[in-house]
């Protein structure tokens, strides 16, 4: 699983450092460390939150009030695609140039079927980690649309398919929006965190999500604390 956070209300509703009118944090230049650190606090809070509690709260909100964001600024619009039992992939669509996405395709059929829905193609297939439950769909997906896979350069030599190698600090444009790329170690030791700063989207893969966080099958948590 995976999750969209935005600045107003989601489940990392918590995006909290003070920000100016515009959304974006006061002092130049910190906007990431801001990021980097409510990410933390989520994290921090998920570990000193009692199981019962949250497992309650899963029970009274339904997944939709964290993860129905399909409009996030006027041109990139997110959409939700369930994948496998508990998973979701996201597609990407740029309304202004025509460039789709699928952020972590666990498997191929329910993204061909979202995308015959809106007669789209596909550019791009970004993955957060290798794991199969967020690579399944790559090859298919690739072989049927020509998209590119971008990934962790890390990772490079475990993500099906991989064209594009990325590391932390790296930037690049989905169509008209910028991406910036973040090193979230802990979960897999090339987890990566995809970045919209233009509208305050963040997809995190198994890192942190709706109500929990990802165990740390490669890492250790003084990793995460010192890099995500």
């Amino acid at each position: 699983m995976q999750m969209i956070s935005k600045a107003s209300s989601c489940a990392m509703a918590s995006l909290s450092c003070t920000r100016a009118r515009s959304g974006l944090c006061v002092w130049p230049g910190a906007r990431q460390l801001c990021l980097r650190k409510s990410l933390l606090c989520g994290f921090m809070w998920l570990l000193s939150t009692p199981f019962k509690t949250l497992r309650c709260a899963g029970r009274t909100l339904r997944v939709s009030q964290f993860c129905s964001i399909t409009n996030m600024s006027s041109s990139l619009q997110i959409e939700l695609v369930p994948c496998l039992r508990d998973n979701y992939a996201y597609l990407l669509h740029d309304a202004d140039t025509g460039t789709v996405a699928v952020v972590d395709p666990s498997e191929s059929v329910p993204i061909v079927d979202a995308l015959s829905r809106k007669n789209r193609n596909l550019t791009y297939i970004l993955n957060t980690h290798h794991h199969y439950d967020h690579t399944g769909g790559n090859e298919e997906l690739k072989a049927r649309y020509g998209a590119k896979v971008i990934g962790s350069g890390l990772d490079s030599e475990r993500i099906p398919g991989i064209d594009i190698g990325l590391k932390d600090g790296d930037k690049w444009m989905f169509g008209g929006h910028e991406v910036l790329v973040m090193e979230t170690p802990g979960h897999t030791r090339g987890h990566i965190s995809f970045y919209f700063p233009g509208s305050g989207a963040i997809f995190t893969g198994d890192t942190l999500f709706s109500l929990s966080c990802g165990k740390l099958f490669e890492g250790k948590p003084e990793e995460v604390i010192v890099f995500s």
